[in-house]
């Protein structure tokens, strides 16, 4: 999720998302009991697979290869942007860099069936490494980074770092580069030598975030050796990177009853993960997309955007045409035209899926006193009326009413009217293509640090839930 201001990177007005109800009648569900994960094998599951997935999206553009590879597995095709799309039904996506749009077509759908679009990002903030990347100083070989996004700075520190991304060569091709292995740190100063640090940490930007690696002066094209001979690559091949340090702490279970998850990129790998385990279940016929009460099937969609951390301007973010150009392709490519395309995007609905901030017990007063999540309380409905999120009440019955079908709890989100409130895709979706569109997530804490915790439960919960609204919501 986007930090309040794309400038600020006070983590503090982030941090602010409320409770709901379990079922819209005002009272607070709660969590599910403690330890109940433990008798819950679908539960259980699904959150071990989860950590499999985010093992492998160590950056975006990994995450989309993982995504790909189990779309494939489940039988989708992926198409070229610039080849002709014609008679498309069954599953297809597009990967374009950090992004991914994947959708089922079912037998027979007609070229004005509505989409129902789950909507989620790829990236998440980080240190990525500068274009001149090797510097040092006093006998330190270090790296130049610069950081992406709302990172809190201070849950980088001492922790051991690996890199990856993507390489590009002469002949224009990409390749992904990964080294999981502990490789950088960037060293904490010892409190001997600031006595004031528990006063505040204060860090600057560009002199205390560069990471160590080694000893010695500077060695020019030291890091692009070592990142090509990792992936098999000829250095001098490479022209251009888009690489970024990951933490190389696995991710895992926390808690007395094991009942947390702890990783980095909870935001918002679990939302893109939940969204392919939908379109996967779409694909295997676990459920069909029944037609709505009034019209025929709906199609559902995953649009993984890159960028949102920063903004979502770019040609793989919310804000590009992307996603509008893939649906309006597969109207053609059902023999339709912009009538069509008109009909289905009236009766389309997004879920634009992302982390929610659950209360956090040292900090309860930056939340709204009557809100306050929880993890494994189910999906929180995120709503804003300055349209910082895209919910209405209409989203929220929709959703609500899903969440209810598919027996999974669900809260509300609403900011304290003192603090900033974060934002996400919702907005931009909504804006770009017209369509009514809410803002969900999954309640957590210590969002945009380096290792973020939600609850166990809680990826089995939204996915049951954007399962039942994407095939009969």
């Amino acid at each position: 999720m986007t930090a309040a201001t794309d400038t600020s990177h006070d983590t503090d007005t982030d941090t602010i998302h409320g409770t709901g109800t379990g079922t819209g009648t005002g009272r607070d569900r709660g969590p599910a009991p403690a330890g109940a994960l433990q008798g819950d094998d679908g539960d259980r599951g699904h959150a071990e697979d989860l950590l499999a997935f985010l093992r492998e999206g160590t950056s975006p553009y990994h995450a989309v290869a993982e995504s790909a590879r189990r779309l494939e597995k489940a039988g989708f095709t992926e198409l070229g942007e610039r080849d002709e799309w014609s008679g498309r039904s069954g599953g297809s996506f597009i990967a374009r860099a950090g992004a991914l749009v994947a959708w089922y077509v079912p037998e027979g759908a007609p070229a004005h069936a509505p989409f129902r679009i789950i909507g989620a990002h790829t990236d998440s903030p980080n240190l990525r490494v500068k274009p001149t990347p090797d510097t040092g100083s006093a006998g330190w070989r270090q790296i130049a980074v610069e950081i992406y996004g709302g990172v809190p700075l201070n849950t980088w520190l001492d922790r051991d770092l690996g890199i990856s991304g993507r390489v590009t060569l002469r002949d224009g091709t990409s390749a992904l580069v990964r080294i999981d292995e502990p490789l950088f740190r960037v060293p904490q100063l010892a409190i001997h030598l600031d006595r004031t640090v528990n006063d505040g940490l204060a860090l600057d930007r560009q002199r205390h975030t560069k990471p160590i690696w080694s000893l010695g002066a500077t060695e020019r094209g030291a890091l692009l050796r070592r990142v090509a001979g990792a992936a098999e690559l000829d250095a001098e091949q490479i022209l251009g990177w888009d690489l970024m340090l990951h933490d190389v702490q696995p991710p895992g279970f926390l808690g007395a009853e094991r009942e947390f998850l702890v990783s980095s990129r909870l935001d918002n790998l679990l939302s893109v993960h939940a969204g392919v385990g939908v379109l996967t279940a779409a694909a295997a016929g676990a459920r069909s997309a029944n037609p709505g009460p009034d019209g025929p099937p709906r199609i559902p969609v995953l649009a993984a955007f890159d960028h949102e951390e920063c903004g979502s301007g770019s040609e793989t973010g919310a804000m590009s045409p992307l996603l509008e150009r893939v649906l309006s392709r597969s109207v053609d490519a059902r023999g339709g035209g912009s009538q069509d395309f008109s009909r289905a995007m009236a009766g389309s609905f997004c879920v634009s899926s992302d982390m929610s901030h659950a209360v956090h017990p040292n900090f309860s007063e930056r939340h709204d006193p009557d809100t306050h999540p929880l993890p494994n309380g189910g999906p929180v409905i995120k709503v804003n009326v300055n349209q910082r999120y895209a919910t209405d009440g209409t989203g929220i019955a929709a959703f609500a009413a899903a969440c209810e079908r598919a027996g999974v709890p669900w809260q509300r989100f609403v900011s304290h009217n003192a603090m900033g409130c974060g934002t996400s895709i919702g907005p931009i979706t909504a804006a770009r293509l017209g369509v009514t569109t809410v803002d969900v997530g999954v309640a957590g804490l210590s969002m945009h640090s380096a290792r973020e915790l939600a609850g166990a439960r809680d990826p089995g919960h939204l996915t049951r839930a954007l399962t039942e609204f994407v095939m009969t919501g």
